[in-house]
């Protein structure tokens, strides 16, 4: 077991994924010789060369589609988008092209790509570059949605998404990357299920991504308080869990959903949905959910903090689903 930061993880899978397939090759803005925005593949270049650690023009919508078309011909290339919003600019190729190439061929062509994106807030870099758009992606069917919110799960998605035939997109949480965690030499995670990080029995506090911090922050809050809560971290957007979350909501008979998106269409809508057509019979209080304020993103550090999730809101909405 070793520790490592959730930064050095992604590159540890990256690193594996190119020395283990020839037709692994990495492309973005960026990635190269500057070694990316965040610092993820910083050192790849040198190792492995132009050819597999290629650096693009500032044209989302052009190297998406390159990275399309590679797949299509028999490559498996990983693709950074720097950051979530930029992402919007390739949405054609990703919504209109990736993801439905397998039915509107049907069957037979798949598009075997994992796209790597930043996501969230919390780094004051104001309203542009924090947005939290996973459930966009999630909505969507033809592709695959990973939240990775640990070190362990950083390292181990990779390789499954990249064996998957279909598109995989990948959302790293900017905050999360100079977080530290163990990490064992067997692979843990898979990109089918949701993961359970703290047991408990009196209310289940589902989240995912940056968020996942902030909610075991909170229920250690809660711990010192009496209330044994129960975190599961859903790493997979789509396709959810279902099965993991109700098995949770069932056992604990209350939760709370922590999305850090905002919370008219959010994908914490979606899970209490979901909740209520299959287990309302199994609550014992209505269900709650802590979500980013209806606001962009604010640049001032006070102002951001109150937009965001944070632990001391999602301990008073614990509080107010127990009556206390």
């Amino acid at each position: 077991m070793t520790t490592m930061s959730y930064r050095e993880a992604m590159r540890t899978a990256l690193r594996e994924a190119l020395a283990g397939d020839p037709r692994v090759f990495l492309m973005g803005e960026d990635v190269g010789r500057y070694g990316g925005t965040y610092a993820v593949t910083k050192g790849l270049l040198e190792e492995f060369g132009p050819e597999r650690v290629r650096d693009t023009p500032l044209s989302e919508l052009g190297f998406v589609g390159a990275g399309i078309g590679a797949a299509l011909g028999g490559m498996r290339p990983i693709v950074e988008v720097m950051t979530v919003n930029f992402s919007l600019l390739a949405l054609d190729q990703i919504v209109n092209t990736a993801a439905l190439y397998r039915h509107m061929s049907g069957g037979q062509f798949s598009v075997p790509l994992v796209i790597r994106m930043a996501t969230g807030a919390g780094r004051q870099i104001a309203a542009q570059h924090s947005h939290s758009f996973e459930n966009w992606y999630a909505s969507i069917p033809g592709i695959k949605v990973l939240a990775p919110a640990t070190a362990q799960d950083a390292r181990d998605m990779l390789a499954p998404a990249l064996a998957d035939p279909d598109p995989v997109i990948i959302f790293e949480h900017a905050q999360l990357y100079n977080t530290e965690g163990e990490v064992t030499a067997e692979r843990q995670a898979d990109i089918r299920t949701a993961a359970v990080r703290r047991p408990g029995t009196m209310v289940s506090v589902v989240t995912y991504g940056g968020s996942l911090p902030k909610a075991l922050a909170a229920a250690d809050q809660l711990a010192a308080d009496g209330v044994d809560a129960e975190v599961l971290d859903l790493r997979v957007l789509r396709p959810l869990d279902t099965a993991t979350i109700l098995a949770s909501v069932r056992k604990c008979r209350r939760a709370v959903v922590v999305d850090e998106g905002w919370r008219t269409g959010s994908l914490a809508a979606e899970i209490m949905a979901r909740i209520v057509e299959q287990a309302f019979y199994d609550l014992d209080a209505p269900l709650a959910r802590v979500c980013s304020a209806e606001v962009p993103i604010p640049y001032a550090r006070h102002l951001e903090d109150a937009a965001l999730p944070q632990p001391a809101g999602i301990v008073a909405a614990v509080n107010a689903v127990l009556g206390r």
